[in-house]
């Protein structure tokens, strides 16, 4: 057994590892309760076909597959954002970055503005 015949059976292996994996994906997006879950699994999806195609440009030796593969990435991406802007619905409740709020005025000019009505004043 040579080296390019080890490659190709584990190339053939790896494309029908991930066509098993796709279904499986596929029948999660089209159960999955939620619509986060739906989300995430067509993420899955556009992933594992970026990886065949890649696991394709290299079996076949066509370097154009990658620059497929790339373009896909990339509507993947805005794909799931646009999806996940439309379908998620936004928490009032959640806080958009920390925890503790900032304050609104900073501690160096809430202490001029003291000192300016203080001044003010007498």
């Amino acid at each position: 057994m040579s080296v390019e015949n080890a490659y190709r059976i584990l190339f053939l292996g790896a494309l029908i590892w991930f066509g098993l994996l796709l279904l499986i994906t596929l029948i999660r997006a089209i159960i999955g309760p939620r619509v986060t879950d739906r989300i995430l699994s067509i993420n899955m999806i556009c992933t594992m076909v970026i990886a065949c195609t890649c696991i394709l440009a290299y079996f076949l030796n066509e370097s154009y597959l990658f620059d497929v593969a790339l373009l896909y990435a990339l509507i993947s991406f805005i794909t799931v954002l646009i999806l996940s802007a439309t379908y998620i619905p936004e928490n009032p409740t959640r806080s958009k970055f920390a925890s503790k709020k900032a304050p609104a005025v900073s501690p160096v000019a809430e202490a001029a503005a003291e000192a300016g009505k203080e001044g003010a004043e007498e």
